[in-house]
């Protein structure tokens, strides 16, 4: 159950990723690709502050 959980995750991210290239370097993208590239946009934003913050707080937020 666990490795299918992790296969539709891994498929969504390659999907977000399609979505962002084919968006930003082709233009043509529809509507809802270009959608679908900002929320993966979104996402790694929100899972790169995520990151920043846990690492300042283990670090003692000498950052």
């Amino acid at each position: 159950m666990l490795v299918l959980i992790l296969s539709v995750v891994v498929l969504l991210v390659i999907g977000g990723c399609v979505c962002v290239f084919w968006a930003a370097a082709r233009g043509d993208a529809p509507r809802w690709a270009r959608g679908v590239a900002k929320a993966t946009l979104l996402g790694s934003e929100l899972a790169r502050s995520a990151s920043r913050n846990s690492r300042s707080q283990r670090s003692g937020g000498d950052d």
